[in-house]
């Protein structure tokens, strides 16, 4: 199954590079993590402060709710996860306490005659 999800940056351009630079090389133990809770491919693409995400899971072995527990639980991915807030900041439609937000589909052409 795919996934697709929005989150913003702080606009601060050395924060922006910081982040890039950390995601080129991003902590084993946090792949680690996303590989095993059924995560298949995941990609992160950027438009100004606006990041994107897709990511494709295994459908037998995907449950989000499990990934977030288990992330809870890592100190490794509860690091990561904290280092990265200081660089992300909620788009205006997340709601409180949340980070990434699935976006909808409006649009798929091989639904088009």
């Amino acid at each position: 199954m795919r996934y697709c999800f929005a989150l913003d940056l702080r606009d601060d351009p050395d924060l922006i590079a910081r982040y890039e630079e950390l995601h080129r090389e991003v902590w084993p133990d946090v792949v680690r993590h996303i590989r095993e809770h059924g995560v298949s491919t995941m990609e992160i693409y950027r438009l100004g402060t606006r990041l994107f995400m897709v990511m494709e899971t295994d459908d037998g072995r995907y449950d989000a709710d499990r990934m977030a527990r288990a992330a809870e639980s890592n100190p490794a991915v509860r690091q990561w996860e904290d280092l990265m807030w200081s660089f992300q900041a909620p788009t205006p439609w997340t709601p409180a306490g949340q980070k990434w937000v699935p976006m909808n589909r409006i649009f798929d052409l091989q639904q088009q005659a």
